[in-house]
């Protein structure tokens, strides 16, 4: 589904270059599921933003389903995105502006869908987060956990090949973080997508297919 071959991104501070990563290789097959483990600052969030072409990287290739995305124009990566990937932040990065149902659809409506399809999928997925009876609340009216399971019914709507999922229950308590993580299993597996979770929660790491650390610009994989 994905494989990574060495992989840099540098960031430049004043006079000052720090290689957050350095000669990443990196695979994930069809359906599998990888954490990646680090300190605050390690590189969790650029890899996932790197390997999801919202970054572009200084050297080395990504081959997504078949295609080599670090050669592709913007407008190809936007088609990509938009068809095969489910980014979820951990700050939600909802619209306030929209309902729960009209920011969970918005993948839909971008992708021009015939506008039963739209309506029939995202109440479909609405029923799957148990968010049925706040379709039609405002976000702010919702609850932190509310809100992290609209942004992940946002990212997995349109059925996409593989999701990213930037600490998605780096916000929650314990026990909302624990029903966070079972849904989003749930919907992964549901619809046989990849998944690749930056977390630093150990207990949740632990439960996904492989392990990685990142350290020094460097990822490592975690024996079982």
């Amino acid at each position: 589904m994905l494989v990574c071959k060495n992989l840099k991104k540098i960031f430049v501070e004043g006079n000052e270059s720090i290689c957050i990563l350095d000669d990443i290789n990196f695979n994930i097959s069809k359906g599998e599921t990888v954490s990646i483990i680090g300190s605050s600052g390690s590189g969790k969030s650029t890899l996932l933003h790197v390997l999801s072409s919202l970054e572009k990287a200084d050297s080395g290739e990504i081959l997504l389903d078949d295609s080599l995305i670090t050669s592709l124009t913007e407008n190809e990566l936007c088609a990509i995105r938009l068809n095969k990937i489910g980014f979820i932040y951990q700050f939600h990065h909802l619209i306030k502006e929209l309902n729960v149902k009209e920011n969970i659809a918005l993948p839909l409506i971008i992708k021009g869908e015939d506008v039963d399809d739209i309506e029939s999928k995202t109440n479909d997925i609405i029923d799957q987060v148990g968010l049925s009876e706040r379709k039609n609340y405002q976000i702010d009216k919702l609850s932190g956990g509310e809100r992290q399971r609209v942004a992940i019914a946002r990212a997995v709507v349109h059925k996409p090949k593989i999701i990213f999922a930037d600490e998605p229950t780096g916000n929650l308590d314990k026990v909302n973080a624990n029903n966070i993580f079972s849904l989003l299993k749930d919907l992964v597996n549901y619809n046989q997508s990849s998944l690749i979770m930056a977390t630093h929660d150990l207990d949740i790491a632990v439960l996904l297919d492989k392990k990685y650390s990142i350290q020094n610009g460097d990822l490592i994989k975690i024996k079982d």
